[in-house]
């Protein structure tokens, strides 16, 4: 099997995969304009997506009270440092910047609504 994307039910997904394609490269690939404001957005290796929506038939996850290790989304990065300084400046807000024994660097941060996202740039990269 092979993912093809992975989905959240959001309070505000206009606001939220606009920030997302603006900050942080995901392209739309699908959208819809009225309710629930379905969005497929891809990563720049085309071959996975995050659907962002607002459906009224589930709940919307309180992001801002889960611990980033419930869920989060993870993206590689070649220069975490850089792209935790950049968010932060686009409204995310940081949450930890480690740097592991193996020299692997993970940031954790929040966007706007509260979601965890990590950057990650492996010392051995996990998927080539």
């Amino acid at each position: 099997m092979k993912f093809e994307h992975f989905a959240l039910n959001v309070a505000q997904p206009q606001e939220m995969s606009a920030w997302y394609v603006l900050h942080l490269g995901l392209t739309v690939v699908k959208k819809m304009e009225e309710s629930p404001f379905m969005t497929f957005l891809a990563d720049d290796s085309g071959s996975i997506m995050l659907e962002i929506y607002a459906n009224p038939k589930g709940p919307v996850l309180d992001f801002k009270n889960q611990h980033p290790l419930v869920v989060h989304l993870a993206f590689v990065s070649d220069d975490p440092t850089h792209d935790k300084d950049r968010l932060v400046s686009a409204g995310a807000t940081l949450v930890s910047d480690d740097l592991l024994e193996d020299g692997s660097h993970l940031v954790m941060l929040r966007d706007p609504w509260g979601l965890a996202i990590q950057f990650c740039k492996r010392a051995v990269p996990m998927i080539r």
